[in-house]
């Protein structure tokens, strides 16, 4: 959401919720949008929704907060400009598909609004023309931005200019691979629309609301990543797709990367097709990069991203029938620092830091990482299958040995570079 529009979210649209890209997807081709600062939004896909509903406790800590379903429709403004809106689900929508809810009860349940249209208030001291100036403003910045994101699109590892001073977080203004996939969105929704205007999307917990400038990495999990229902052709392109990357190899492939380099000042992205061309050293050399500012490595992240990813392998190895085909794995840290020191005091303080953090590009003053946690979480289960599901004419049997085999090579690959890193 605009900063100049977001506060405004539920009380300028009484009755229903705007949504926008989530600036922070950086992988997938479904798209994500934000409905709130701590909730995303995606469209539901019933394999997926079965899944959040009857997930194992073990598991659910390793994926994001399911919050419900919300009913989505495709609107225009007066002025011709298209947008989203969440509306609450109501059971007696029919043209809208049945879920099936199981006997486990969503976490949380789905959050709720008083009315059902996006009507703004007459009386308010934002007025309707207020709104409309806004628009054709935003509209114009993107026309400015229209051949520059353009080139962005077509690029497969590009570096994004911010302003180092400030509130670095508050810059995130468009994410190339975000953007795409909402277009994609929008131009599917308006080619349906004589025929459907109203889509069911899931809530789910926006894990990068805790960090002020998320550094996110994407990771295609597993040696095989057609699901079971896959026709031949996709079956066939699936298939290649691994075979041509570090996914027959390793079992884990780059789908997409946001790291903030402190250096430059710039915010560096990798997508997938970039992803899919690396090889296990160039693999090898990605991840490097991922926990590297441009100034320093962020060493005190190895140890609590290996001690998750050891967790994870080891719940995933107790569970039966579970595939995880086409999934993914995030791990998402704060690129964010934090001055620390002045750099003529206290000598003995400033042997602390790193020699990197205290170069002379640092000014007047060193810095250190902020001190913030890491976060490892599995996402997109839109091809998952597992026996309970009870409707998969293919029911596997024991562990998911793709997908623990990632895991196990990703763990090792830290390491090495961990312990490469402190000689």
């Amino acid at each position: 959401m605009s900063p100049a529009f977001g506060t405004m979210e539920v009380e300028r649209y009484a009755k229903g919720v705007l949504l926008e890209p989530f600036l922070h997807q950086v992988g997938g081709h479904s798209c994500v949008l934000r409905f709130n600062d701590k909730t995303i939004c995606k469209p539901l896909i019933q394999r997926e929704h079965q899944f959040y509903e009857t997930l194992p406790a073990d598991i659910r800590k390793f994926t994001p907060q399911y919050k419900g379903v919300v009913s989505v429709s495709f609107e225009g403004d007066e002025d011709g400009n298209l947008c989203l809106i969440a509306y609450p689900l109501n059971g007696d929508q029919d043209n809208l598909e049945n879920v099936a809810h199981s006997e486990c009860e969503p976490k949380n349940k789905p959050l709720r609004w008083a009315n059902k249209k996006p009507v703004l208030l007459e009386n308010d001291k934002l007025t309707k023309d207020r709104v409309r100036q806004h628009r054709k403003e935003e509209k114009m910045k993107s026309y400015n931005l229209e051949e520059e994101f353009e080139l962005l699109k077509k690029s497969e590892v590009l570096y994004y200019s911010i302003e180092k001073k400030g509130n670095v977080g508050s810059q995130f203004k468009h994410n190339p691979w975000s953007m795409k996939c909402h277009q994609q969105q929008l131009q599917r929704m308006k080619e349906n629309a004589k025929h459907r205007n109203q889509y069911k999307f899931i809530l789910l917990e926006n894990l990068t609301s805790r960090y002020e400038v998320p550094c996110v990495l994407d990771l295609k999990m597993g040696t095989r990543q057609h699901g079971d229902d896959a026709s031949e052709e996709k079956k066939a392109n699936q298939i290649q797709k691994c075979q041509q990357s570090t996914s027959a190899i390793i079992g884990v492939r780059v789908c997409g990367m946001q790291v903030y380099q402190t250096g430059t000042g710039q915010l560096m992205f990798m997508n997938k097709y970039h992803g899919r061309k690396l090889s296990v050293k160039g693999f090898k050399e990605a991840l490097y990069q991922f926990f590297h500012n441009g100034r320093y490595l962020h060493r005190e992240l190895f140890e609590p991203v290996i001690k998750k990813l050891t967790e994870l392998k080891t719940v995933l190895e107790k569970q039966e029938s579970y595939r995880f085909y086409s999934s993914s794995l995030l791990i998402i840290y704060d690129g964010k620092e934090m001055q620390a020191v002045a750099v003529d005091s206290d000598s003995e303080y400033l042997e602390d830091l790193s020699e990197e953090s205290s170069d002379e590009s640092a000014g007047a003053f060193a810095f250190k990482p902020a001190a913030s946690t890491v976060d490892v979480r599995m996402i997109d289960f839109a091809h998952t299958t597992c026996k309970f599901y009870g409707e998969d004419s293919v029911v596997h049997e024991g562990q998911d040995t793709g997908y623990i085999f990632g895991l196990q090579n990703l763990i090792t690959i830290i390491k090495e570079i961990r312990d490469e890193s402190s000689d």
